[in-house]
């Protein structure tokens, strides 16, 4: 039976980070000198978080998202992802990537049992990418999708956060990949995890995005699958893939999130704009009913939203790649 929080939303879905390690220092991820690397020995092994997995699912947890940092940077992943696979109740398993390494993985990673894959791409100028990410390589990321494609995998879903003044502009370029390929464009707000004061002027709306798009293309929506997530999806008549829009800040869907977060070091969080946290590594030397209950009770307590625009807000500045993106 899936869980049920204290404000009435079926909690099933786990993103589950294995590294906060990446090979790119994307600007709204993390700082240009990077971040303090964990200790080898502050990371959960994938011993311990196949253990916080399986004991998810038997709460009723029926998808993992595997994320980083970059996921595919850990070594072993694979024969990692390969037991996860296995897990009784898990109905969806599913790596973000930023794509970089794909070309190497993705075989290996349909073979383990991933089911889909999401990939990070913010731009498709070679110079906005490199800007964006801090030396990224366009080229590799968009072999990367050819791979995942070449792989078998039906259609991948591509993650771009949009930033005013960066890439607000590349709109009809992503919408028209969506044309030739059958892949899942989604277009994201940008969210101030870093606090910066000035982050406000780097916003564009989903609804402003959805425009943008509709002066060249008409959009048709399109019923949203359960494992669409938080989209709301669209189709240009004809076109082999969709556009979905992500909308965290201007309309949140907080109402009916339905997922909890363990970062690579054991921290699990309901909500990634929560300062409250529960550190999981006192608990994994003790019996698999403590460690359940400690799941159980973040999920059940997980918050009823978050708080990013509330004048009193006193969210914690942090990176994306120490919780998982």
């Amino acid at each position: 039976m899936v869980p049920i929080d204290t404000h009435g939303r079926r909690i099933n879905y786990l993103r589950l980070s294995v590294t906060d390690r990446c090979n790119l220092r994307c600007q709204y991820c993390m700082p240009a000198e990077g971040i303090r690397k964990l200790r080898h020995s502050d990371i959960l092994s994938f011993e311990e978080l196949h253990r916080v997995a399986r004991l998810a699912a038997s709460l009723g947890i029926e998808k993992i998202r595997i994320t980083g940092g970059e996921p595919l940077v850990r070594k072993g992943l694979v024969n990692f992802l390969q037991n996860l696979s296995a897990i009784d109740g898990l109905k969806e398993l599913v790596v973000t990537t930023n794509g970089l390494m794909l070309r190497e993985f993705a075989a290996d990673l349909r073979r383990a049992g991933v089911h889909r894959l999401n990939v990070s791409l913010d731009s498709m100028q070679p110079k906005t990418f490199s800007m964006l990410t801090r030396g990224g390589d366009l080229r590799k990321a968009m072999d990367g999708i050819d791979a995942a494609e070449e792989a078998g995998f039906p259609s991948v879903k591509i993650n771009t956060v949009v930033i005013r003044g960066v890439n607000d502009g590349e709109f009809l370029d992503f919408a028209a990949l969506t044309l030739r390929t059958p892949h899942q464009v989604r277009f994201i707000e940008y969210m101030p995890t870093s606090i910066a004061p000035n982050w406000s002027s780097a916003f564009v709306s989903g609804e402003e995005i959805l425009q943008q798009i509709s002066k060249t293309y008409p959009l048709n929506p399109v019923p949203n699958a359960g494992a669409a997530g938080p989209a709301k999806i669209f189709r240009i008549p004809g076109a082999l893939g969709t556009i979905g829009i992500i909308t965290p800040i201007s309309n949140h869907f907080c109402a009916s999130c339905n997922r909890i977060r363990v970062t690579a070091s054991g921290v699990v969080k309901g909500c990634l704009f929560d300062n409250g946290e529960t550190s999981l590594k006192p608990y994994l030397d003790r019996s698999d009913d403590e460690l359940r209950g400690v799941l159980m009770r973040v999920l059940r307590n997980k918050p009823d939203r978050h708080h990013l625009l509330d004048s009193e807000s006193l969210i914690t500045p942090f990176s994306m790649s120490e919780i998982g993106g």
